[in-house]
């Protein structure tokens, strides 16, 4: 929705938008872009009457300007049904998919064909630090979305991706996910089934070859069955079309070569950490491969890729004490990120600190591998699950049983209730050396700020 703003306003449109609580990084952004953003939602933040009002999909019935729009009769529409109205006629959408790095994998992608002179359009759900911006406008042929299947919006309950009706799709990863939406993981499923059904037979699908994992496997396997474009497979396995091997991760910096159908096609590095990563940066490459830019420009655009805002982004070193930003909300995203700063960070004490947040973690549908993912960490903290109350006692993530099945695979965990009780938990204990990664998909009350103010009142 921040990103829609600014594009909005770069067309000359005047745009100001309603939160109950917005917080960084997309705040900021937005007062950068001269968007105001009122809070909370109120009826009197439509004045004077809009010509047009974009609903996004955390707005049900009973929010209050929610209630007003449809009582004036005002216009409204939902974000991804205006981005192809306002913004993909005449264009090629690329839409980036799947249950994890789609943020990533879309940045990389667009900074890959900016690179490279194509001048793309792009809109991810992230700040992209190579742009400082989650959108552009450009003059090119290609425009790059992340493709959320998550639902779009009160009145339409289909996925978001499939108003944006792609030339060409990348897959990354199919599994449960978004449990407020979707009953069991055959809906999930269908949902990428019919994003791929919509890839005209010129298009190109290039999805992950789901790695060792052969229920993975299975689900990209069922979702690519029926496609009638071409499609090509990336992963570190020998059957991909595009492989990743000889991966070599350093202090700061990941490197890794390339084959194409088993031939040498690049040899490729990052600055970011992780096998995920690899897999991420690969599957940029092969679509824009697909497009005619050469391996050297994919080379030297992935050599200067930073990274997205929120992906294990450092937020504060203090005393030799680094706190880590990540946006991780899924089990499998939380082992992969710590998995990461194993790999960079071999030597040091890692802390996890997770905010149950999502509606995914935030129910007991991963309770157990959530314990196993976080097990991966020397010491975990878990707070409270967000808004509790909006879970029945037999969905909701039992916080105090994960804690104790991380126990008993010999780490330290505990369960402490908000940020502010984390805080003064921790910071006495933390040393120098010490990783500690904060991972949440929201504001996880302003912990970001409070903990390395914490460290450093410690130090005065």
């Amino acid at each position: 929705m921040a990103a829609l703003a600014g594009m909005l306003k770069q067309r000359g449109y005047r745009v100001t938008g309603s939160d109950a609580a917005a917080y960084p990084p997309m705040s900021g952004f937005l007062e950068q872009l001269g968007v105001p953003v009122r809070q909370p939602y109120s009826e009197h933040n439509l004045e004077p009457r809009p010509d047009l009002v974009i609903v996004g999909n955390a707005i049900s019935r009973g929010n209050p300007e929610l209630e007003y729009v449809l009582d004036a009769r005002i216009p409204f529409q939902s974000l991804p049904q205006l981005v192809w109205d306002e913004f993909l006629t005449g264009k090629e959408p690329i839409v980036v998919a799947g249950t994890h790095g789609k943020t990533t994998v879309a940045s990389m992608l667009s900074w890959i064909f900016h690179s490279a002179g194509r001048a793309p359009s792009f809109l991810v759900g992230g700040i992209v630090e190579n742009f400082g911006s989650s959108f552009r406008l450009g003059e090119g042929a290609q425009f790059i979305l992340e493709g959320d299947e998550y639902d779009t919006a009160f009145f339409d309950k289909g996925p978001k991706f499939l108003h944006y009706f792609p030339d060409a799709v990348i897959l990354t990863a199919v599994e449960f996910d978004h449990g407020d939406i979707y009953q069991n993981l055959d809906q999930v499923k269908t949902s990428f089934k019919r994003l791929v059904n919509l890839v005209p037979r010129r298009g190109r699908i290039v999805a992950w070859d789901g790695g060792e994992n052969p229920r993975l496997q299975e689900n990209l396997d069922d979702c690519l069955a029926r496609a009638f474009c071409r499609r090509e497979r990336y992963g570190l396995g020998a059957n991909s079309t595009w492989r990743a091997v000889d991966l070599n991760f350093e202090s700061r910096r990941t490197t890794w070569r390339v084959l194409r159908e088993g031939k040498p096609w690049a040899e490729l590095e990052i600055e970011l950490a992780g096998e995920y990563n690899v897999l991420n940066a690969t599957a940029a490459a092969a679509m824009a491969a697909a497009y005619d830019i050469t391996p050297g420009e994919v080379r030297e655009a992935l050599r200067r890729f930073r990274s997205v805002k929120r992906r294990l982004e450092v937020r504060a070193e203090i005393d030799g004490i680094t706190i880590i930003d990540d946006f991780a909300h899924h089990p499998t995203a939380i082992a992969e990120t710590l998995k990461a700063l194993r790999q960079r960070y071999p030597q040091r004490r890692l802390w996890a600190v997770l905010e149950p947040r999502s509606n995914t973690l935030a129910r007991n549908f991963f309770q157990q591998e959530v314990a196993q993912s976080l097990a991966l960490a020397d010491q975990v903290v878990i707070s409270d699950v967000f808004r509790a109350a909006r879970y029945m006692d037999a969905e909701r993530l039992d916080v105090d049983a994960v804690v104790a099945a991380v126990a008993a695979q010999g780490r330290t965990a505990r369960h402490l209730p908000d940020a502010d009780a984390i805080v003064a938990a921790i910071s006495p204990e933390l040393r120098s050396g010490d990783l500690v990664v904060i991972l949440s998909n929201g504001a996880f009350d302003a912990i970001y700020e409070k903990l390395p103010a914490a460290l450093a009142g410690r130090s005065s």
